[in-house]
């Protein structure tokens, strides 16, 4: 026993294009603040580490030139030192001098614990910490320690002798720890502030560019629900294609469905005729062999007008995407066999087609156009029957047209009979056998491709011209 496939629904569906553009956009937008967040950190935390070495430097050198010695050695503190904090008990900032003989502290260092303070050669610079100490109150603590060693040279006695020092700079490490949080929280909240407002821009920005394309589905949607017959012209030049493309599939589905109907209605009217002569018949009384008859002819007529139909029905649809067809070999098939039946007369039939030339759309349309009008035009030739093809005007991102003309020598059409021919069911004469059909179907497909059949006066052979003229496709 057969068992029927189960239809699974996908456990997700896939996002809209505002969803994936948002969500990508937004991705991005957090990575860059993100790593821009963290480039602008780095660069403040060495700008601030590079500023507070600078600081400490400079600080030593405004020590080091306001300071004086007395005649024994002895330390002159400067009246003003650079920063008053330098004076400020629990400042966190100290300034010291260390000599051979003693040491000088600022203000600021007396009652601190300060780590050792050694004496350095002249120009030699050093910088290190975070180093503990003990405040006034006892608490520990750390510092950043930056010294620098100088020398004094002072005459005595005739004789030059080389005082060394060494000023020293220390300033609490939480410092810059502290200047950096602060800009730490200055800058995420900015840049925090700066991406919502980006995002909602963002969001408005894709929302205005998104328009179009919902305004595309809203068209759409009217025209699903009968409230417009196509889409809109106007749209922005990358939305043209698949608005074309579905116009012309709306297109091409309400011909569809106009032929449908109108071969369906065609077909009913054309079996009220048979079947009304039947139901006279049965109401006339008349014999069981006169019905047998009558119903055998009636049944066969019957059968060639649904046959008829249904044939006209499937030359009649063609694929909005077809393949390109090579026009020669249907031709040169279709005259052979013409060339059989019209024998007796001699018409012969030439070619002058472009190679380049392709016929875009079913190969049945193709050959029902050749067909008719091959055999129309060998039906009223005297000797000669011309077919001429030719590729129509290109445009930019279309396929080519296609202009396809059948002359022949015969009499020709009266310019006020051109009308009437194309009739369906009409001949132009009456005494030459056939249905009057054929150049009606010619004209059908024509129009189903959009396009437009020409009926003239030969230059070239003097009869009839049958030209075909089909547009550029998509």
């Amino acid at each position: 026993m057969s068992q029927r496939p189960i239809k699974r629904e996908l456990p997700w569906r896939p996002r809209s294009l505002q969803a994936r553009q948002m969500l990508a956009a937004s991705l991005g937008l957090v990575a860059f603040l993100a790593l821009a967040g963290y480039a602008l950190d780095r660069a403040f935390v060495d700008v601030a580490s590079q500023g507070q070495r600078d600081r400490l430097r400079g600080s030593a050198f405004t020590y080091a030139g306001d300071v004086e010695f007395a005649r024994d050695g002895t330390l002159i503190a400067p009246e003003f030192p650079p920063d008053e904090r330098f004076e400020r008990p629990g400042s966190g900032s100290y300034a010291a001098v260390v000599m051979e003989d003693g040491i000088w502290l600022s203000g600021s260092a007396q009652g601190p614990v300060l780590p050792e303070l050694e004496l350095l050669e002249p120009g030699q610079e050093k910088i290190d910490g975070p180093l503990p100490i003990l405040d006034s109150a006892g608490l520990p603590g750390e510092v950043i320690r930056y010294g620098r060693g100088f020398a004094l040279v002072r005459e005595s006695g005739g004789e030059e002798t080389e005082l060394l020092y060494t000023v020293y700079i220390l300033e609490d490490a939480g410092t810059l720890p502290r200047q950096v949080q602060v800009f730490r929280q200055a800058l995420w909240r900015y840049l925090g502030v700066a991406g919502v407002i980006l995002l909602l821009l963002q969001a408005l920005v894709l929302r205005w560019s998104l328009r179009p394309l919902r305004n595309v589905i809203a068209e759409l949607k009217r025209v699903q629900r009968g409230e417009a017959n196509r889409m809109g012209e106007l749209h922005p030049r990358e939305l043209e294609p698949l608005t074309d493309s579905i116009n012309a599939l709306i297109e091409s589905e309400r011909q569809n469905l106009e032929h449908q109907r109108n071969t369906m209605s065609d077909l009913a009217h054309s079996l009220k005729t048979p079947l009304a002569v039947l139901h006279t018949r049965l109401q006339a009384g008349a014999s069981d062999a006169e019905l047998r008859d009558e119903l055998a002819i009636q049944l066969r007529r019957m059968n060639d007008l649904v046959g008829y139909q249904l044939g006209r029905a499937a030359s009649s649809g063609h694929k909005l995407f077809s393949a390109p067809v090579e026009i020669e070999p249907y031709a040169e098939e279709i005259v052979r066999g013409l060339e059989k039946i019209y024998a007796a007369q001699g018409v012969i039939c030439e070619f002058d087609i472009d190679p380049s030339a392709r016929f875009h759309g079913e190969p049945g349309d193709l050959q029902e156009l050749l067909g008719n009008l091959l055999e129309n035009a060998f039906k009223w030739a005297r000797r000669r029957v011309l077919l001429t093809v030719r590729p129509g005007e290109p445009q930019p991102n279309r396929r080519p047209g296609l202009r396809l003309a059948v002359d022949d020598d015969g009499p020709g059409i009266q310019p006020d009979r051109i009308a009437h021919v194309l009739q369906r069911g009409v001949r132009g004469d009456e005494r030459v056998q056939g249905h009057g059909i054929g150049l009606a179907i010619v004209q059908d497909i024509v129009h189903s491709y959009r396009g437009e059949l020409h009926v003239g006066r030969s230059e070239e052979l003097g009869g009839a011209r049958f030209e075909v003229v089909l547009p550029p496709g998509l």
